[in-house]
């Protein structure tokens, strides 16, 4: 899958999530729900693009759960 279409899908993954008051709570949902319904190569394709390219393209926040909570392995 084209890296353009996962930084769509895991921003409206974040937009669902944005009204949580709880940020550290936002994040393990976020990364909770690519665990749950991404498979491996689309998670670890995900996390390459935020090692590699800084998350471009991602909401912040949606950077910050891949970068604490996402499983590549």
């Amino acid at each position: 899958m084209e890296t353009d279409k996962l930084i769509k899908m895991a921003n409206q993954i974040g937009d669902f999530y944005e009204a949580f008051p709880d940020q550290a709570e936002a994040r393990q949902e976020i990364a909770g729900h690519l665990n749950r319904f991404w498979n491996l190569t689309m998670r670890k394709s995900i996390a390459t693009h935020v090692k590699e390219n800084k998350g471009v393209g991602l909401h912040t926040r949606v950077i910050e759960a891949i970068q604490q909570y996402l499983k590549v392995s």
